[in-house]
């Protein structure tokens, strides 16, 4: 490390230690962070983000951080997965502790926890030797970032410090399991998915809320109908009626940009085409800067190409549907 990234990195921890609310790279997406035991702190962050007050936060922690500080039942298969996954994109929702506050919670009686894998994330959280309660660095229900860039257009006049880690290299967030209960879940689809879930934990593991389930299934992050959203209104077309789509909008008087798998299938100087990595990894480290190019363009309607039905497609096509319930709206959801 650089003597110029270790004085940012105590100065970030400095500024938790503050109370003040510090911006810092994840491999998934930028976060948020405040000290996770600090209500008046972790209150900044939801003001910073609009964020509504029921809806929790992921606690960050280091490695081999004391998890029996944070969650009151560890069970084998938590365990399992977090020796397996951890550092990396997994959140496992467990029992908390009477001591995190429920600010950081939702009120509710279960906390999201997990360890990150970016270098510089790892060093903060070492250097603050504590948990860093963090949601994504961006106006809550909008296009998450994956660059300091993206936080400072968003953010930049309302936090302390910004950690600029470069791009976020895996780009959608991370895979929430929910393991507080009977059966596991998961409850946010991300770059781990449920067969290496369930390679590791030896169970069969559940996707969403279950029939039968005993208790109320937790809240997360991540998991409103409207999320991921550009301002710009964004469809979703199958790739089959892709031409058809665009010359019905075209018609209409539209000016359109286009993500797409595909070649640009429509020639017309009021499209703007856009074409996607065809695997789903390099679709997902993408989609969220290609989204705000598209939504910078201030063009009428975003188009994207449906993605296949394929289970390694499934935490993008989770984004995408997301964001397109929660596009085209004027102020924060």
């Amino acid at each position: 490390m650089t003597s110029d990234a270790s004085s940012q990195i105590q100065r970030a921890a400095a500024l938790l230690r503050a109370g003040e609310v510090v911006a810092f790279p994840t491999e998934t997406v930028y976060g948020l962070g405040a000290d996770a035991l600090n209500p008046a702190a972790v209150a900044k962050v939801f003001a910073a983000k609009d964020r509504p007050a029921d809806h929790p936060l992921i606690v960050h922690l280091p490695l081999n951080a004391d998890l029996s500080m944070w969650a009151r039942e560890v069970p084998p298969v938590a365990e399992k997965l977090a020796l397996a996954f951890w550092p990396g994109p997994l959140t496992l929702i467990l029992p908390r502790q009477k001591r995190i506050p429920e600010i950081v919670t939702g009120g509710q009686d279960t906390v999201g926890l997990r360890v990150p894998d970016h270098p510089l994330a790892r060093q903060l959280l070492a250097a603050f030797a504590g948990g860093i309660a963090a949601p994504s660095a961006n106006r809550f229900g909008r296009i998450s970032p994956t660059t300091a860039e993206h936080v400072r257009l968003e953010l930049g006049d309302r936090i302390a410090m910004i950690l600029d880690g470069g791009p976020c290299a895996v780009g959608i967030e991370s895979t929430i399991v929910d393991v507080s209960r009977r059966t596991p879940r998961i409850l946010r689809p991300g770059a781990i998915t449920s067969r290496d879930i369930e390679d590791v934990a030896g169970v069969p593991i559940g996707l969403g809320p279950g029939a039968g389930d005993e208790t109320e299934i937790p809240r997360v992050s991540g998991s409103l109908p409207g999320h991921y959203a550009p301002r710009t209104p964004l469809v979703l077309v199958a790739a089959a009626q892709m031409r058809d789509e665009l010359n019905a909008r075209l018609a209409q008087g539209l000016d359109l940009a286009v993500l797409g798998r595909q070649a640009q299938r429509v020639v017309d100087g009021r499209i703007h085409w856009q074409r996607a990595l065809s695997d789903p990894a390099g679709y997902a480290h993408d989609l969220y800067a290609h989204l705000r190019a598209l939504d910078a363009l201030c063009v009428d309607l975003i188009v994207i190409e449906a993605l296949p039905e394929e289970a390694a497609w499934l935490a993008v096509r989770d984004r995408l549907s997301r964001a397109a319930c929660g596009s085209g709206a004027d102020e924060e959801p």
